[in-house]
């Protein structure tokens, strides 16, 4: 199998490449510019291997929670791909791809989602998957709750705008890649949970943007 996977969920900006189990990965902080960086980050990949767009069979992408700007650029790029060349399109939880990230086996994934709130899930990894004990959810950093039991470790920026919330270990440097979304993607899509491209979604958990007047006022 061969597919592209996008994440521009935060700051950082990937593209990476799967080709039957191969992973080529690229990355970069882009403040803004992850439209103007992602589909140049793929096409280097490809010309690297040699291989044209024509050929996946499949795309992936961070599909959120995150900076809403940056899910519909790598849904938007993804729909794109799969629309055109009539191949499946799956989205993976930035969360989760953390927590994949990560390395851990119990990982609580906190991202900055501003305006004073955090987009937060704690996830088990159980026989090679990923299993959420707290669902994806926003909220205020003091209300979000711990999980049950011990060896859980925290990853993301939600920890070093916040503090460690209760966590004895924190890796806030953490965020999610297309290295990690194809990582997760790949037997998701072997198992034909692919979907048409219109079917491919982003999951914003939060539906507000900014602040009214009076909120900023307060």
């Amino acid at each position: 199998m061969k597919f592209a996977a996008f994440e521009t969920s935060t700051e950082w900006c990937s593209a990476a490449l799967w080709l039957d189990g191969e992973i080529l990965s690229v990355e970069e902080r882009a403040g803004n510019r992850h439209s103007e960086l992602v589909l140049p980050m793929l096409e280097g990949l490809l010309t690297k291997k040699s291989i044209a767009v024509a050929e996946l069979d499949a795309v992936a992408f961070g599909a959120g929670p995150g900076s809403f700007t940056g899910l519909r650029i790598a849904c938007g790029v993804a729909q794109g791909i799969a629309y055109a060349r009539g191949i499946p399109a799956i989205g993976v939880s930035t969360l989760e791809a953390m927590a994949e990230e990560s390395g851990g086996m119990r990982v609580a994934a906190c991202l900055d989602a501003r305006m004073r709130e955090v987009y937060y899930s704690a996830l088990e990894r159980i026989e090679g998957r990923w299993h959420e004990v707290v669902p994806a959810l926003c909220a205020a950093p003091a209300a979000v709750p711990k999980p049950p039991g011990d060896g859980w470790i925290g990853c993301g920026n939600g920890f070093a705008a916040y503090g460690p919330m209760g966590y004895a270990k924190v890796i806030p440097d953490i965020h999610p890649t297309a290295m990690a979304v194809a990582r997760l993607a790949a037997p998701r899509l072997a198992a034909g949970e692919g979907v048409d491209a219109a079917l491919a979604i982003p999951v914003y958990v939060r539906d507000k943007v900014a602040f009214t007047e009076a909120e900023r006022g307060a």
